[in-house]
């Protein structure tokens, strides 16, 4: 599907992405955040007969939706009934008497084959009747499915930073249930489901997010929602209404250009490279406009990291951005460049040493003075002590378990003073 996502719309009106999670490989290959033992919810790291209960924010509201269930990392058809859309109440629970079900080609069900996506019908949202009220920002939808059958490998988003509840294996089909005595499991990743999308006007701006962890959002709060998207997302809708949206694909550990292949039966833990994933998590994504881009550290601080000097590292991250960035704009997407932040002194030397720090600032020089990029975010600057030329002492600690700093990923305050740092007239609004 085109990213004008405008396929099946009535006039005037366009699918637009407003939740999206960037499946990353087969559970349990990830770098998942305050996962919960998953040894009794989902034995062997599959699913058998049993009801999903994934928590998720959209940034956009609206009467009608629509899902995208992926089965992009599975080994064999993915067999999913019994689709509902709620709102959530706390919990495991729904609101009673909001929860709507949902079909797919007018069947209760749908098999997705291994390597694939599918999105669901449209679906009527009547507890979402007046789109645009500001009530509804920041309220959560449930979307409950179940999984018939054996699932084989489980694709799935594993730094969700969100609970999501799962009923016990054999336990069948229970997501038309409001209460969540049938889900005694919890997760804080996404199974299956990756996008969420709603009818919205044509001028509507959506944003995608698209980078590595500091994106994803380790070291910001469990449930808090204040990974730098967030905090943009925020100031968007505090200045323009539901006139723009953002969703975040991120990837814990992702880079741009590395691996230089993805094998699903020897998964890498950053996934599929962010050029290799461009037409799934960009492309393919509904109403998108704008895509901020901000990575790059991995290239450098993991095993996959380019070969060669310095500069030759930095030049094959710069070759991506290239690559990456011709394949979005010849969809009519504008891209925004950002600044990679501060690793230099990070508790892993791969990425604290001065080469790693070379290499990053010979990319954000690149991201500033090239011209490549439709305008440019600059989140060293927001988080860069230049007195040690580290991240800020203050965006250090761990948001999420109050574990110590690593020097790599910012924090609440970090993510924060990150989403400040967007300058709204790139944005054109």
């Amino acid at each position: 599907m085109a990213a004008d996502g405008t396929g099946g719309a009535p006039a005037g009106e366009k699918w637009a992405a407003s939740w999206a999670a960037a499946m990353q490989g087969p559970a349990p290959a990830g770098v998942p955040a305050a996962l919960p033992d998953q040894s009794l919810a989902l034995p062997g790291d599959r699913a058998r007969d049993q009801t999903f209960r994934l928590i998720i924010r959209p940034d956009l509201w609206g009467r009608t939706g629509r899902l995208r269930f992926s089965n992009v990392f599975g080994d064999r058809p993915l067999l999913i009934d019994d689709v509902s859309i709620g709102l959530h109440a706390g919990g495991g629970a729904l609101t009673p008497g909001a929860n709507v079900g949902v079909a797919f080609n007018g069947a209760p069900q749908i098999a997705i084959p291994p390597g694939e996506w599918r999105h669901s019908d449209a679906v009527s949202l009547a507890f979402a009747a007046h789109r645009g009220d500001a009530v509804w920002l920041g309220r959560k939808l449930a979307v409950s499915f179940h999984v018939a059958g054996a699932s084989g490998a489980m694709t799935w988003h594993a730094k969700a930073m969100t609970t999501s509840y799962i009923s016990p294996p054999g336990s069948g089909s229970v997501g038309r249930r409001e209460d969540d005595a049938a889900f005694p499991y919890s997760t804080t990743g996404w199974h299956f489901l990756d996008g969420f999308d709603v009818l919205a006007p044509s001028a509507t701006v959506v944003i995608a997010a698209l980078g590595d962890s500091i994106t994803d959002g380790t070291f910001s709060t469990l449930n808090g929602d204040d990974r730098w998207p967030d905090r943009l997302s925020r100031r968007l809708h505090g200045a323009f209404g539901d006139r723009a949206a953002i969703v975040n694909v991120g990837i814990g550990g992702n880079q741009v250009v590395g691996p230089k292949t993805y094998d699903p039966a020897a998964p890498f833990n950053g996934g599929p490279s962010a050029v290799s994933r461009i037409e799934r998590d960009i492309l393919s994504r509904a109403g998108l406009t704008h895509v901020i881009w901000v990575e790059g550290v991995n290239d450098f601080g993991q095993a996959f990291a380019p070969e060669g000097t310095a500069s030759t590292a930095a030049a094959a991250v710069i070759e991506g951005f290239r690559h990456g960035v011709a394949a979005m704009r010849a969809h009519g997407l504008k891209v925004i460049g950002g600044t990679l932040p501060p690793s230099l002194n990070a508790a892993r030397p791969a990425y604290g040493n001065l080469e790693t720090d070379a290499r990053r600032r010979t990319v954000n020089a690149f991201i500033r003075t090239s011209g490549l990029f439709d305008g440019v975010v600059d989140f060293e600057a927001a988080t860069l002590d230049p007195a040690t030329g580290a991240i800020k002492a203050e965006y250090q600690p761990d948001s999420t378990l109050g574990g110590p700093p690593d020097g790599l990923h910012p924090n609440r305050a970090g993510y924060l003073a990150m989403g400040d740092a967007v300058d709204l007239a790139l944005f054109g609004l």
